[in-house]
């Protein structure tokens, strides 16, 4: 099986034998408005990727590399951003509120450190005790869930 990722226009912007991006290198790319639902990237390198308008529900990002991303606008309902590092990325805008069957966005770990989250969904988020936020970030006043030990 072959992994295909297309701009909005059909435009192959990438491929890889298998089927799942588990590990790809995707720095800087532009995914804008890409459809990811669901898609396999844990432990993938997304650093100053764009991934504006992006569909990225229920996709697996665990301990993904998104630091600076434009992640503005993107739908991050239900994902698995476990151990993420997110530093300095652009959220705003985005939603990372529960998915349609009320499973949370998991941000167990996740490491948000200067991370522009103005106008972002958060509702219903998970987090822990590892997770880091952005100085003055108050995560229940966005409504999100301290969960006391990450789930695997």
């Amino acid at each position: 099986m072959t992994v295909q990722i297309l701009d909005g226009k059909g435009k192959l912007l990438w491929e890889r034998d298998g089927d799942d991006l588990d590990s790809a290198d995707l720095q800087g790319v532009d995914l804008s408005s890409a459809e990811l639902e669901g898609a396999m990237l844990s432990d993938a390198n997304l650093q100053r990727a764009t991934l504006r308008e992006a569909n990225l529900y229920w996709a697996v990002l665990f301990r993904a590399r998104l630091q600076e991303c434009d992640l503005r606008k993107a739908r991050l309902c239900g994902a698995d951003l476990k151990g993420a590092d997110l530093r300095d990325s652009d959220l705003r805008g985005a939603d990372l509120g529960v998915d349609n069957l009320g499973g949370a966005t998991q941000l167990h770990g996740a490491n948000l450190t200067g991370a522009k989250l103005d106008g972002a969904s958060l509702k219903g988020a998970e987090y822990d005790f590892l997770t880091v936020f952005p100085a003055d970030f108050d995560p229940n006043a966005h409504g999100m869930k301290f969960v006391g030990m990450p789930r695997t």
